[in-house]
């Protein structure tokens, strides 16, 4: 695609980034038959074709309009686009650019601008886990709405004790201790059933997505700085090789927080004092469910037999952020779990991604349903015994509209360990 960009962008890191990314785009339009708000609306400017226009023609210099700003809203950064396109664009990042641009030059409603300034400041803020605690305390009076936000009180087993040669450095999160507590617990008994220790730096906050994809990339890239502070003495000397001074990895139990991680790197490169750090970090991160093949290995004489139908969504932070495609129903399936993935489309969002389904909830819920539907379909007439993800969105968007538990898949694991034991 021929970009002309305006005199104030050329030269630019902005402007440079964004048009050799607009450069590589084609105009086919696979995109548009993966996009979900496309194939919700029917609007060109609502798939990544169209916003790809709109992003062009502001860096050529159009004054964007408040219409602008709201077709790249509706846009989930799904990504989806990303692993339909032959031709490799990186809409992701351009998208990031287009949001910076319009947003400095549209001015937002004061009601949506104190929305946005909540949900940025108060999800990583350490007033959340208290605020939960409280509305599950009030959850039956809450708004069918409020209740959505809101998952009912989740009991946790115990962190385990022992300690191991090998250990994972592994990310809390803002808000999954507070609304899943058991999804980190979980995980750290998993990998110490394998023998490896997971270790949590205290002073590591929000990845810095939240902030960042509400436009305060500077906010998110400050959360991000001190997140590499918080974890670099864990992470100064590791070679990579068990045994070494260091952790092995960087483990992410929640897709959504990993995808942004293993995206330091592109973000700090411009930073002098953390671009070396920033690509080191991004380059230690792993998804817990890249460490399936050693697990169901270590793990598969300690998982007792056991036939609840699994039906797995696969988010689209792994699937198409992360490129991480068909591990977790493979090696679970090995460990003797009946798991599928829905035979359409399993490729489309769910809805959630991270605030959209606050600020954008009519589209987000008509993604919820739409997915649910095709989810309680795995297995024919009968409705899965429980659903799984990977990513603590995912999962409290999709049980906001189905009776059927839904889990991260290592609490599924971890509780098939722990009945194992249990009757040695």
């Amino acid at each position: 695609m021929q970009t002309n960009l305006a005199p104030e962008y050329k030269g630019t890191a902005d402007g440079d980034a964004a048009e050799a990314i607009l450069r590589k785009c084609v105009h086919c339009g696979f995109c548009t038959a993966t996009c979900p708000t496309y194939q919700l609306l029917g609007d060109e400017l609502d798939g990544p074709r169209g916003r790809i226009y709109l992003m062009k023609q502001v860096l050529e210099g159009e004054t964007p309009t408040r219409k602008t700003q709201l077709h790249l809203d509706r846009c989930l950064t799904c990504r989806n686009c990303e692993t339909t396109c032959p031709s490799g664009v990186d809409y992701a990042h351009l998208l990031d650019i287009g949001r910076k641009l319009v947003d400095a030059k549209v001015p937002r409603p004061l009601g949506e601008t104190a929305l946005r300034w909540a949900l940025k400041e108060g999800l990583p803020s350490p007033l959340f886990a208290p605020a939960m605690k409280l509305g599950q305390l009030v959850r039956p009076l809450l708004s069918p709405a409020l209740q959505n936000k809101v998952p009912a009180k989740q009991e946790a087993g115990q962190w385990p004790t022992r300690h191991h040669a090998r250990q994972v450095l592994m990310l809390a999160g803002c808000v999954q201790p507070a609304m899943s507590p058991n999804i980190n617990r979980a995980t750290a008994r998993v990998f110490d059933a394998a023998g490896i220790q997971t270790v949590i730096a205290p002073k590591a906050g929000c990845c810095g997505a939240v902030k960042f994809h509400l436009n305060d990339q500077d906010g998110g890239k400050a959360e991000m700085r001190a997140n590499i502070d918080a974890w670099w003495p864990y992470v100064q000397d590791a070679s990579g090789k068990p045994g070494a001074t260091g952790v092995e990895a960087i483990l992410m139990n929640a897709s959504g927080c990993g995808v942004t991680v293993k995206d330091y790197g592109h973000i700090l490169r411009d930073d002098p004092a953390y671009a070396a750090k920033a690509a080191r970090i991004s380059a230690l991160t792993k998804d817990v469910s890249e460490w399936l093949p050693e697990l169901s290995v270590k793990l598969r004489d300690q998982v007792q037999a056991h036939t609840a139908t699994i039906a797995y969504h696969p988010p689209c932070t792994l699937q198409h952020g992360q490129k991480l495609r068909g591990g977790v129903e493979q090696y679970l399936g090995e460990l003797g779990f009946n798991v599928k993935v829905t035979g359409c489309e399993a490729h489309l969002c769910c809805g959630s991604a991270g605030t959209y389904s606050v600020l954008n909830p009519v589209l987000s819920y008509q993604l919820r349903d739409r997915k649910l539907g095709h989810l309680n379909e795995t297995f024919g007439e009968a409705k899965p015994d429980v659903i799984v993800s990977a990513n603590i969105g995912c999962i409290t968007h999709l049980q906001s509209g189905t009776a059927t538990p839904v889990r991260h898949w290592i609490e599924v694991l971890d509780e098939a360990l722990q009945k194992s034991l249990s009757n040695q």
